[in-house]
């Protein structure tokens, strides 16, 4: 027996019966925290309380609540800025950088609005070390080499706008060890090409490393990549210009450079 599909009309008011539903059901928990008669101070201790526990689902839900109900109020400030490191802490990367998005563009004069920088910058520099432990093996991801980048910018304009700021110092050691992840990742890449004969490529890449990460450990290495790329396209005196330019510049960071693990030259701090 042959089966008849559905018309268009029948379609259309199967869906229209439907989108209550749906709109009910998505609005139910705003429409409960609405209904919540605790204060805005209650909801803000009780959230409060719950970040200390480490209880960071619960902090974020009552931090919500309290942004909702309370969006003007002298705590919703606070709580926004509170919601972002409880979701920080909860490994919640995306909904972290929204919430210190919408708090720097919504309190740009706010006191702490450098901590908020400061822990934007945190948040993709922990997505970085997610790329730091893949790199280890000899594999690396563009997805986490944005996050370097992008949490070097977030430092740089953390001590851009507040010179002064008690974060900065930390950031700026922050930035130096991104500064040499990247240029780290650049000579794995070029690495990758020299295996597989792509020469040019991976003479572009250790070019890019030294333009743009000058004194970065990485350095030493993109100028003996190039050296061994010359040499395998018979560029004899470009090679031995290259030598000369590692021995002159770094004669004593070749040897200290071997011997140094990859975490030490990539964080040069005690």
């Amino acid at each position: 027996m042959r089966q008849t599909s559905p018309s268009r009309s029948s379609i259309a008011a199967i869906l229209a019966l439907l989108l209550p539903l749906v709109l009910l059901v998505g609005c139910g928990g705003d429409e409960a925290i609405r209904e919540d008669d605790r204060s805005a101070e209650e909801l803000y201790s009780e959230a409060k309380d719950a970040l200390n526990a480490r209880m960071y689902e619960e902090a974020i839900g009552l931090y919500r609540g309290l942004t909702i109900r309370y969006p003007f109020g002298r705590h919703a400030e606070q709580a926004l800025l509170d919601m972002a490191y409880a979701q920080y802490k909860a490994r919640k990367p995306e909904a972290a950088i929204s919430s210190l998005d919408r708090f720097l563009r919504t309190y740009p004069t706010h006191p702490n609005v450098d901590y908020a920088w400061y822990l934007k910058g945190l948040v993709n520099y922990d997505q970085t070390m997610g790329f730091l432990r893949e790199m280890f093996p000899g594999t690396a991801a563009d997805r986490d080499q944005q996050a370097a980048q992008q949490s070097f910018r977030d430092f740089q304009e953390l001590i851009r706008r507040f010179p002064d700021s008690r974060y900065v110092a930390d950031a700026r050691q922050r930035m130096v060890f991104l500064r040499n992840i990247m240029a780290e990742y650049e000579v794995t890449v070029a690495r990758y090409y020299q295996r597989r004969g792509a020469h040019v490529a991976a003479l572009n890449r250790c070019r890019y490393v030294i333009e743009n990460y000058p004194g970065a450990p990485a350095t030493v290495d993109a100028l003996q990549i190039m050296a061994r790329a010359y040499d395998r396209m018979e560029m004899t005196e470009l090679a031995a210009d290259t030598r000369r330019v590692l021995e002159l510049n770094y004669p004593d960071r070749i040897q200290e450079e071997e011997r140094k693990s990859l975490l030490d030259r990539l964080w040069p701090f005690d």
